[in-house]
């Protein structure tokens, strides 16, 4: 038997004695983590830059883009009950070593990419809120981020969703409390849902939109996440509870996260089309703040750096478990949340703008989702891994149209921007 095969028959986890496992409520949580990533700095500025030049246009890509993430982080989840295994893990046991490494090197770019765009959020709200320079609010949103990591590490998986969680809840107020005073246009709000671009630069927009929203870090994630909260599940009525809780918690978390997305294109196309300086996060910002009110605009800042600190923890995890499932190597999560965030340190030290950082990061984003998208489709839709909890028909029709929607979408951008 070969190294590759014994290590694919080992079981999920090791024999131990029968836990008492949780009930109702209590099985909620990792999909609330999964979801910090769908409401990243990335999406702020993806989000405010598509509303502020287009209206309600794409407001039906965040739509379209929410309800396959729902699918998607379903069937990372479920990966990790029915297997015990998370999605880099099988990666790493299936793969030989030269296509493993390549793998390994996008979804690190990929995580990079995430990286940068969380710890910039966080400190252009540092920025917003107290004036502090970028870099020094990039360091000490690197800092926070660590001492939020300790938690995990120190105190366990329930507390780190218990921060994270509430950490969910201030920014979904902060970003959504300005429609409360922002005239919406109902008939522009319905036409938005209609599919349809205008230029190359809104298709762009789009698929930053898109990377932003289906993240392929929170794929990869989210299966571990399910694998250490539920531990090995028996096949069985246990199981089928425990896939029940898994639908409602990424169905909760993922109508939060899409709302929060959707409210701010919403504010956006509302109070920012036509106003000069909404170019970026921080002159949107102040349109806002102007706008709709000044308490509004402290909101949004209060809502950005919440976003900032939560989601870099979480892209943190992520590149973690996509290291440990590919090269078989664990380092603590404190010595890589140094590593990574160099670069967004040296991108803000040598003033790059820092929005167009932000929605560059989110089409990077659009490029690794097929890398982790295909891979979970076929993985879950084969009985040999999944067993009598495989992909019914249905669902690996539906799961296919999404992953081709987005190579589709991602090969059309590579066409437009070669064409200029």
């Amino acid at each position: 038997m070969t190294e590759t095969a014994a290590r694919l028959r080992e079981p999920a986890a090791p024999a131990g004695p029968p836990r008492r496992r949780a009930a109702g409520l209590t099985l909620l949580g990792p999909a609330f983590v999964a979801a910090i990533a769908y409401v990243d700095p990335g999406n702020v500025a993806a989000n405010l830059t598509a509303g502020a030049k287009y209206g309600y246009l794409l407001l039906w890509v965040l739509v379209a883009a929410n309800a396959s993430a729902v699918v998607v982080q379903y069937l990372s989840a479920k990966l990790g009950v029915v297997t015990g295994k998370s999605l880099p893990e099988h990666l790493g046991l299936r793969m030989r070593r030269t296509p493993r490494l390549l793998f390994w090197a996008q979804a690190e770019i990929v995580a990079a990419a995430t990286d940068v765009a969380e710890v910039i959020g966080g400190a252009l709200a540092l920025h917003l809120l107290f004036g502090l320079p970028l870099v020094a609010g990039g360091v000490i949103t690197g800092v926070v981020s660590m001492a939020i990591l300790a938690l995990q590490s120190r105190h366990g998986t329930r507390t780190f969703e218990a921060v994270v969680t509430a950490m969910l809840a201030i920014l979904t107020i902060g970003f959504c409390a300005g429609l409360l005073f922002a005239r919406v246009s109902p008939g522009e709000l319905v036409a938005g849902l209609a599919p349809r671009f205008e230029g190359s630069e809104s298709v762009m927009l789009a698929a930053s939109m898109l990377g932003a929203t289906v993240m392929p870090h929170a794929v990869y994630l989210h299966s571990a996440l399910a694998r250490d909260r539920h531990g090995d599940v028996p096949a069985g009525p246990e199981r089928r509870r425990v896939l029940v809780a898994t639908r409602w918690d990424v169905a909760l978390a993922l109508v939060v996260a899409g709302g929060v997305n959707i409210c701010m294109l919403v504010l956006a196309a509302a109070t920012l089309p036509g106003v000069a300086g909404t170019d970026s996060i921080p002159g949107a910002q102040r349109a806002i703040a102007e706008q709709v009110g000044p308490v509004v605009g402290v909101l949004f800042a209060v809502g950005l750096l919440a976003s900032g600190l939560a989601s870099t923890s979480v892209g943190c995890m992520a590149g973690a478990e996509i290291m440990k499932g590919l090269l078989h190597v664990r380092i603590p999560l404190v010595v890589r949340r140094l590593v990574t965030l160099v670069p967004a340190i040296v991108l803000l030290a040598v003033n790059a703008d820092a929005t167009m950082l932000l929605v560059v990061s989110q089409v990077v984003l659009s490029f690794g989702i097929a890398f982790a998208i295909v891979p979970l489709v076929v993985y879950t839709s084969r009985r040999s891994v999944m067993g009598a909890d495989v992909n019914a028909m249905a669902t690996r029709v539906v799961a296919g149209v999404i992953a081709l929607v987005i190579v589709a979408l991602n090969v059309a951008l590579i066409a437009l921007t070669l064409a200029g």
